[in-house]
């Protein structure tokens, strides 16, 4: 397991504003050869913010268009440009919750659906608020939820929370917090 496969060749498959889709031929080092596809998006990468204010966490419910539902869960959005990944964490803040941070702290850095996409999410914890607020790119005003930290695991019951990044970063700032 310890030698990745070989890409033999790649090729465009189709392209749309956020993604890219490819065809990957790749060779194993055990002889086997296989073409895979792969969603590459067009940005540097996305945050997921756990703002801290006093005893909560500040949550967001927005609509998300691939379950056609509204969906509560930490603020988030792609690094844009030549942002650093703390900068675009507290200018998601700002644009989803209306705060910035004097703190921000990388948890983890997470992937979702690696097998299909290459895509990373880095989770910050947020901390020592400040109001704060930017325009957004969300189509409609994003409805803030404080959510009490000492019920964090009570999200787990929430039917619109359902994002397994949201449920991956709970459990990463219930332990971070040591709850």
């Amino acid at each position: 397991m310890g030698k990745k496969p070989e890409i033999l060749q790649r090729n465009l498959l189709a392209q749309t504003r956020l993604f890219t889709l490819e065809s990957v031929d790749l060779a194993f080092s055990n002889g086997h050869r296989g073409v895979f596809e792969r969603l590459l998006p067009k940005n540097h990468g996305a945050v997921m913010v756990a703002p801290i204010l006093g005893d909560e966490v500040l949550l967001v419910r927005e609509y998300a268009a691939g379950i056609h539902e509204y969906e509560l869960g930490f603020p988030k959005g792609v690094i844009e440009g030549e942002e650093d990944i703390l900068e675009a964490a507290n200018r998601e803040i700002q644009e989803e919750v209306g705060y910035g941070a004097k703190e921000l702290t990388v948890l983890r850095t997470m992937t979702a659906v690696p097998g299909y996409m290459k895509s990373k999410m880095i989770f910050i914890v947020a901390n020592h608020l400040y109001p704060a607020s930017l325009p957004g790119d969300e189509p409609e005003p994003l409805e803030v939820v404080s959510w009490p930290l000492k019920k964090l695991m009570d999200l787990l019951k929430e039917p619109d929370f359902t994002d397994g990044r949201s449920i991956a970063a709970m459990f990463l700032l219930k332990e971070h917090l040591g709850l």
